[in-house]
């Protein structure tokens, strides 16, 4: 997945005060679409060092952690085992290349994630495949900001256009809302972050 390389090199320095903040920010806006989900399974996809997953942990029966890099995932390994967390697993795995054919959930979540995907749509098209029926993909991301030009990243998202390309694919009761702005937090500019839920 984009940008593996740089996770890899700061995954023990990435929880800044400003990360664990907007994590907060975007556990509690995931958690508005968690309905009785005490005995789903989830994936946080794309964890980095799981600070959204670990905030809804209880939320869920299970959790599975995957991300493409390895760094990331051992860091969330060292929460898993300092915490004793039993209910959490992890799996390093590149969605973009490979499907995943063997895994299904309930809820899949993704923060901050979808930007750093070249290819988002075929990323979504295998979570689809990926949920159970009636699951929920969740995304929180950035809304589209014309004054970021970046060849790692997606500028952000239209929520419309997004709700098309999923439409598309086949996710059904889309809704999505902006949910938090914030000063100099998106590639060193002002931003703001949205909440997109959808259904199978």
């Amino acid at each position: 997945m984009g940008n593996t390389d740089k996770f890899e090199m700061m995954a023990d320095r990435y929880d800044t005060p400003e990360r664990i903040q907007i994590a907060k920010v975007s556990s509690n806006a995931i958690r508005e679409y968690v309905v009785d989900a005490k005995s789903k399974n989830a994936i946080d996809f794309g964890c980095g060092t799981g600070l959204v997953g670990m905030n809804l942990l209880n939320d869920f029966n299970s959790m599975l952690f995957l991300d493409t890099s390895q760094n990331m995932i051992h860091q969330i390994e060292q929460k898993i085992s300092s915490s004793n967390i039993q209910n959490a697993a992890t799996l390093c795995f590149d969605v973009e290349k490979d499907s995943l054919t063997d895994l299904h959930a309930d809820y899949i979540f993704m923060a901050q994630v979808l930007l750093h995907i070249n290819d988002f749509d075929i990323v979504l098209s295998r979570l689809y495949e990926t949920l159970e029926k009636d699951g929920h993909l969740i995304i929180v991301d950035f809304d589209k900001n014309e004054k970021i030009a970046s060849d790692m990243v997606h500028n952000g998202f239209d929520q419309a256009e997004l709700t098309d390309v999923m439409s598309k694919i086949g996710y059904r009761d889309i809704q999505s809302k902006t949910i938090y702005t914030g000063s100099k937090i998106f590639m060193g500019y002002d931003a703001s972050l949205f909440v997109l839920d959808s259904h199978k």
